[in-house]
Parts: structure tokens; sequence; C-alpha cells
């Protein structure tokens, strides 16, 4: 009896004991949770309070990790870094700027004929609205001289007749939604003049990081990998790394290509229709593409306003839209996955959340990064083999 007692009490107290360990535990790993949280919670914070800084890093990385590979064949074939890095920067940077003075005056006659464009749209806004008050004005004053000949044709109706006051018709005022639109367009004009000067900066400051990336990053990288004990398998980071530059390189080339062949299709198609300026919305349209669903979107809004400021408010107004919507449904439902394969699939409401948030971190800017981000997050996940769910979110099919 005895035996069994001390039985008895000595599971009890491993039970006991049990119990505090796990529950020790479970508040260890609510802690660990929480923690997490608020780690999640600063990092979003940091990169929305530093977007100034880690917009122009983040562009530079990419066009650096770009750009890099041919550093390197330059270097293999006995040329200076220094010197590759100047010729591909000025390469780079050759066209754009090429496109820029063409578009130049085209861009500035648009800036300018912007609130031309809005004073029409509300002209005819304002049109319409007046045509809709005279025909409700009217109807109403049918309905009451039927009311008042109804009135006057029954037995007693002039008995109870009372002299109606007269309503004097006040002067229309101007359309709220009229003012509305004039004071939009003039807020949207001074807030692109007053970004521009730091969005030149930017541009700037982003081709000195990237000149200095292709000629200093590959030393700090080797040191890094060599001397820094953070670093546990050395092999496998410069594995990664090597694949990561590869897979992400191929997509910013293939989508900058497929993007630009966009853009020139259609400029091509509106210089045949005739519409104006058809470089700069060939450049415009090639442009916005880098942004998915969104930037069509986009484009086909533009297009038409283009439409009916060059054609007016009739069916030819949709030509260009159309013309657009055509050239970007082969090129998104044919061309790209074709070329793209299944090694880059990303479900689309992954895309678009994905994007609704990076356009509210950092801007216009956030939403062009958005893509080439999450892929490069995506090959990191592959390559690491770690967290493959998240992995198979990502590019489950839509």
């Amino acid at each position: 009896m005895t035996h069994n007692n001390n039985k008895d009490g000595a599971d009890a107290g491993h039970h006991d004991k049990w119990e505090a360990q796990s529950g020790i535990s479970f508040r260890e790993a609510r802690q660990t949770k929480l923690l997490k949280v608020f780690l999640v919670l600063s990092v979003i914070y940091t990169l929305y309070l530093a977007k100034t800084l880690f917009i122009p890093l983040v562009f530079s990385a990419f066009i650096a990790l770009l750009l890099s590979p041919l550093v390197t064949v330059g270097r293999k074939l006995y040329i200076p870094r220094t010197i590759s890095a100047f010729v591909l920067i000025g390469l780079l940077i050759a066209p754009f700027s090429f496109l820029g003075v063409e578009l130049v005056k085209p861009a500035e006659r648009w800036m300018e004929t912007l609130p031309k464009i809005s004073a029409q749209l509300t002209d005819h806004i304002q049109e319409i609205s007046d045509k809709f008050e005279k025909e409700q004005n009217k109807a109403q004053a049918e309905a009451d001289l039927k009311r008042k000949e109804d009135n006057e044709d029954s037995f007693f109706g002039n008995w109870f007749k009372e002299d109606e006051p007269e309503v004097k018709e006040e002067p229309v005022e101007e359309n709220v939604v009229t003012g509305q639109i004039k004071q939009g367009s003039v807020e949207v004009l001074l807030s692109v003049l007053a970004t521009a000067p730091f969005l030149i900066a930017q541009v700037f400051g982003s081709i000195i990081l990237i000149l200095f990336l292709l000629i200093f990053g590959p030393a700090l990288f080797n040191v890094f990998i060599k001397d820094f004990p953070v670093v546990v398998n050395k092999r496998r980071t410069v594995v990664l790394v090597g694949q990561i530059q590869k897979r992400l390189s191929n997509y910013i080339i293939t989508i900058s290509l497929i993007n630009g062949l966009l853009g020139l299709c259609t400029a091509i198609a509106f210089y045949l229709l005739g519409v104006e300026d058809a470089i700069l919305w060939g450049v415009l349209v090639g442009m916005l593409n880098f942004v998915p669903y969104l930037g069509g979107l986009i484009s086909c809004t533009i297009l038409l306003m283009v439409g009916v400021v060059q054609y007016g408010l009739v069916s030819t107004a949709f030509l260009p839209p159309a013309v657009f919507l055509c050239i970007n449904i082969l090129e998104s439902q044919f061309i790209t996955p074709a070329i793209l394969g299944q090694s880059f699939r990303l479900n689309p409401l992954i895309i678009i959340l994905w994007l609704a948030v990076m356009g509210w971190l950092w801007g216009v800017m956030g939403i062009l990064l958005a893509v080439p981000i999450l892929v490069c997050v995506k090959i990191i996940l592959e390559h690491l083999d770690v967290l493959p769910h998240w992995v198979k979110l990502l590019e489950s099919k839509g």
C-alpha cells in the first residue's frame, strides 16, 4: 500500500511538473509570436518612413544586378571595371536621354493643354447637366399644368381655387463639379511641377550609386563572404546570389524587351491611324505595362482621353484605346506567358494585393518595383528551400 501511495505521489508530481513546463512553453510561444508581429510592424514602419532612402537603393541594386555580368565579362577581356561601368551607364542613359529630348515638346504641349482639356470636359458636363435640368423643369411644368387643368375641370375646382404665388427664376450658378474639376487639374499640374526637382535629384543619385556598385560592389561582396562569420555556408551563399542574379536578370531583360516591343507596336499603330504624338503614347504605355493589370487599365483611360481631345465626343474617340487593348491582350495572354513560362508564374490576386501594399508604402516607384521585388523574394525562398507553403501560395494558378 505504501509503495502504491509513493507511486501515485510521484505521478502527481510529474504531472504537475509537466503542466508547469507546458504553461511556460505556451507563454514563450505566445511571446515569440507577439515579437514577430512587432518586428513585422516595425519593418513596415521603417520602410514607409525611410522610403526616400530605400527607393533609390532598391532601384540601383536591381540595375547593378542586371549590369554586373556584363562588367564581369569585360573584366575577363582585360577591360577595367571602371571603364566598363562608365560605358554601360552611358549606353543605358543614351536611349532614355534621346527619348526624353524627343518627348519634351509633346509633353509640354499636353501639360499646357491639360487645363484646356479639363475646361472642355467641364463644359460638356455643364451642358449635359443643363439639358438634364431643363428636361426635369419641363416635365415638372407639364405635370403642374395637367394637375391645374384637372382641378379646373372638376365641379368644385373653382370654389377652392387659390392664387398660386409666382415663382421667380434665379440665375443658375456654376456647377460644383465644374469648379472641382478645374481646381483638381490645377492641383495636379502644380504637384507635378513641385516634385520634378526632387525626382531629378533621385535619378542622378541612383545613377551615381549604380556606378559605384558596379565598380566597388564585387570587392565588398567577396570580403563579406570570406571574412564575416554571419555567412556559415559560403559556397551555398555564392551559388544563391549567382542564381538570383541570373534569374532576375533574365526576368528584367525579358519584361523590358516585351514592354519595349509593346510600346513600339502601339506607336506604329497610332502613327498609321493618324493619332497625334504617337511616340509619346507608345513610351507611356510601355512604361505603364511594367505594372501588371493596372498599367493596362490606366493606359486605356489615358488613351480614351487622348481620343476625346483629338476626335471629340464621337465613336472614333474609342479607336486609340481599342487598338491598344487588342495589342495588350495579345501580349499579356499569349506572348508573355509563352516566353516566361512557368518559372515566373505569380498568382494575379497576390500581385494586385502586393501592388496595393507597395503603392501605399512607396508610391508610384513602389508600384513599378513591386513585381521585381516579389520575383526576387520567390527566387530566394525557392533556393533556400524555406517556407514552401508561401512559394506555393505565390505561384498558385489563377
